[in-house]
């Protein structure tokens, strides 16, 4: 199976990040409880529970990296955007767990 989205490392989204590309695009789908927790700044929370209703939210000519606890969630949210014509998606490989740059809290 050909897939249309890419693995990405923590490291190399954090080299994205300081980057400020305008082209690019963060979106945690954890729920909020767990972003609350701590979550990158930069990012956008869609919970992978409202994803299908909240697609649109994402611009689809953009980079768009997608980030979870594990690197499940946000694989299964990369199938389900491909599956609506999102070329341009990264699953952050091992999620928050292995993410090792700044975090904040609200």
């Amino acid at each position: 199976m050909n897939q249309s989205w890419s693995d990405i490392t923590p490291q190399e989204v954090e080299e994205w990040i300081q980057s400020q590309r305008e082209d690019l695009q963060f979106i945690d789908v954890r729920e909020m409880a767990e972003y609350q927790e701590g979550h990158i700044k930069e990012v956008k929370l869609i919970p992978l529970s409202q994803l299908e209703v909240r697609h649109d939210e994402i611009d689809r000519n953009k980079e768009t990296v997608v980030i979870c606890r594990s690197g499940n969630r946000s694989r299964q949210a990369c199938e389900f955007l491909s599956s609506y014509g999102h070329q341009k998606l990264h699953n952050m490989a091992g999620g928050m767990m292995n993410w090792q740059g700044q975090t904040t809290r609200d």
